[in-house]
């Protein structure tokens, strides 16, 4: 995959995946402000300037002359904004992520999103997929478990690095 790739929409049954765009950050804002959300992922919800600010750098990508790329889709079901998907991709290998608003959690949200974001990256020629996941947070292991993720020895800040090769017929 190359730097100038970018995210596309995506569609599934129940949800829209939509590059990510900075006119995002209000309703994203509400969506993510629950500070239960942060349990595991750390920080608090960002204010509307924050994730303004922080939607711009996502927007702008990589510096130049960096080998990765940045996929980011906010994630809308039923018309509303409800979390996100993301992947930094370098060749072959995409470090992926996913967060949903916790009204809209345990209803598969996030593993039918990240499912469809890691097959757009296998067809696109990503061998690789990785995450890195707290290690009690169950509901997100049970998402990597689904997209064939297996957890390693290795630890990032204390997360555990979940791995797997990816094909685009299993996704």
């Amino acid at each position: 995959m190359s730097t100038s790739a970018n995210a596309e929409k995506i569609t599934t049954d129940r949800l829209v995946l939509e590059p990510l765009s900075v006119g995002h950050a209000e309703e994203m804002a509400r969506a993510l402000s629950d500070p239960a959300l942060h349990t595991f992922i750390g920080g608090s919800p960002a204010t509307l300037e924050q994730l303004r600010d922080r939607y711009a750098r996502m927007v702008a990508g990589p510096p130049p002359g960096s080998a990765e790329t940045w996929l980011n889709w906010v994630i809308r079901l039923d018309g509303a904004l409800v979390g996100y998907v993301q992947a930094t991709v370098a060749p072959e290998r995409a470090m992926v992520a996913w967060v949903v608003g916790t009204p809209w959690q345990g209803r598969g949200v996030a593993t039918e999103a990240a499912l469809a974001m890691v097959a757009r990256l296998a067809r696109q020629g990503v061998t690789t997929v990785a995450a890195t996941i707290h290690p009690d947070h169950h509901a997100s292991s049970a998402v990597a478990r689904r997209l064939g993720l297996v957890p390693t020895g290795e630890r990032i800040e204390g997360e555990v690095v979940w791995c797997s090769t990816p094909t685009a017929e299993i996704y």
